[in-house]
């Protein structure tokens, strides 16, 4: 069953992208692991790009927040 494109979680009755903002309110190291690889990745995207130098300018910053964040993230309850 989709609703507006999402799953449906069949316990609940409520989409999947609730089980994932749930796991970011609740401290759980899935959601919270996602967005620091995204922070990371934007990081590096930031990095290597050749068009803003505001971009490259904050690079370093976002790639460091995004790797302490993994770090303490790892800690958290599965």
């Amino acid at each position: 069953m989709l609703a507006l494109g999402l799953p449906i979680n069949r316990k609940r009755g409520r989409p999947e992208m609730s089980k994932f903002f749930t796991g970011i309110i609740e401290r759980r190291r899935g959601p919270w692991e996602m967005v620091a690889t995204i922070l990371i990745a934007l990081g590096v995207f930031m990095l290597m790009q050749p068009f803003a130098i505001e971009l490259y300018t904050y690079s370093f910053i976002v790639t460091l927040v995004g790797t302490v964040m993994f770090i303490v993230v790892s800690h958290f309850r599965e």
